[in-house]
């Protein structure tokens, strides 16, 4: 048996970020990571928020800035137009192994191909101290104060304790990250209606100038259709506006699962916290979440230090997630909701609706971050029926 302060499960930005800050507080931190190496399987398109996620450190050599944003549908089309990049599209791999070098060099011990095998618990309470992990230096018991489950959609720990059931919404996605023989790398493309995917969308999201990541997302359980095979007919037929990119050639296949149904409650138990995708941390109309990963596996470390690791003394970690983003969350759902239920009819009137905003406009709309005075702003500058019945989703209380 081996003791650490903390034990983090998963290997992503949420655990790599835990990792850090615990060890930066100056914790005895072991990451167990399944994969053979960080970042060794991407799970996600890369996309987030140029000011968000520079405050977490990531800076501009690890991302590819957009500025201008495309909704298309099967007889719409409408680009916002920005001055300057507010979006990014991550080099994921690079992000990842960059969060891994600073949790190393924080101290935290990285354990890659390391899989969880169960959970020790004490025998007088069932409380979590500890785990027993397969790795490369063979079968390990680890002892700890605290277990961070950031083992991501599977959300392994808490499962294995029985304490949370498996995800009823989701979202399941495949992508390929190809070269682009004419790609505009300063706008994204967002392509909706059933044609591009049932329940979901497909997507164009530029990492370098002739890089970019093309996939389709599926919703579960409003639809059961298989995202590769769409993707690769959307391919195939070079639907727009892939039959304006010119050549397009795959170079790595990426596949992955989210959850969409907002966060699990609690996130906190004795001796445990779940964060990132394991806890459902992310925004649920473009299913992003890397920037609360970071944010928030920082926040779990740093709250795992205490030396109160009940529930009620890990609970400011919940609160403050839930007091920050709650209402952005719900507000979220709600419009994810319309939009998962329309016709492609539908959608082209919807595609109008989202042309009148400003690229700031759009981007507060699409984050669900409004105050108060931007609202009134938006009410003066849009007075369309239609476009006020979409506003009102994301004010009501």
């Amino acid at each position: 048996m081996v003791t650490y302060d903390i034990a983090v499960v998963g290997g992503g930005p949420a655990g790599l970020s835990a990792a850090y800050a615990a060890a930066k507080a100056g914790g005895k931190v072991i990451l167990l990571e399944k994969d053979e190496s960080i970042a060794h399987s991407i799970r996600t398109s890369g996309v987030t928020w140029i000011d968000e996620i520079e405050k977490l450190g990531i800076s501009s050599e690890y991302y590819n800035p957009i500025k201008n944003y495309s909704f298309i549908s099967s007889s719409n089309e409408v680009t916002i137009r920005g001055i300057t990049p507010k979006a990014c599209v991550l080099n994921v791999r690079s992000t990842y192994q960059h969060l891994a070098m600073l949790a190393a060099e924080a101290g935290a011990e990285i354990m890659v191909r390391s899989r969880v095998t169960n959970v020790v618990t004490t025998p007088e309470d069932g409380r979590i101290c500890g785990l027993k992990a397969k790795t490369p230096k063979g079968e390990t018991v680890i002892d700890c104060r605290v277990v961070i489950d950031a083992s991501g959609f599977s959300s392994s720990i808490a499962r294995c304790l029985g304490i949370v059931k498996e995800w009823r919404r989701y979202g399941i996605g495949a992508e390929y990250e190809c070269y682009c023989e004419n790609l505009d790398h300063e706008t994204w493309v967002l392509m909706v209606g059933t044609r591009y995917s049932e329940a979901g969308y497909a997507w164009i999201f530029p990492v370098s100038k002739n890089k970019a990541r093309i996939g389709v997302g599926v919703g579960r359980p409003e639809s059961y259709s298989d995202p590769l095979q769409k993707l690769n007919d959307i391919m195939d037929k070079k639907l727009r506006p892939l039959d304006g990119i010119g050549k397009i050639q795959p170079m790595e296949l990426h596949y992955g699962f989210i959850p969409n149904e907002g966060p699990r409650t609690p996130i906190v138990y004795d001796r445990l916290i779940l964060v990132g995708d394991s806890a459902g941390q992310s925004n649920p109309l473009v299913l992003e979440g890397i920037r609360y990963a970071i944010e928030y596996g920082r926040l779990a470390g740093n709250t795992a230090m205490k030396q109160n690791c009940s529930k009620e003394g890990l609970a400011e970690y919940e609160k403050n997630w839930k007091d920050k983003n709650q209402a952005m969350i719900t507000s979220a759902l709600r419009v994810q909701k319309r939009w998962i239920g329309l016709s492609d009819e539908e959608w082209n009137r919807e595609i109008d609706i989202l042309g009148e905003m400003s690229v700031d406009e759009f981007i507060d709309f699409i984050k669900a971050e409004f105050t108060i005075g931007k609202l009134l702003k938006f009410a003066l500058n849009h007075p369309k029926l239609a476009t006020r019945q979409l506003l009102g989703l994301v004010t009501r209380s």
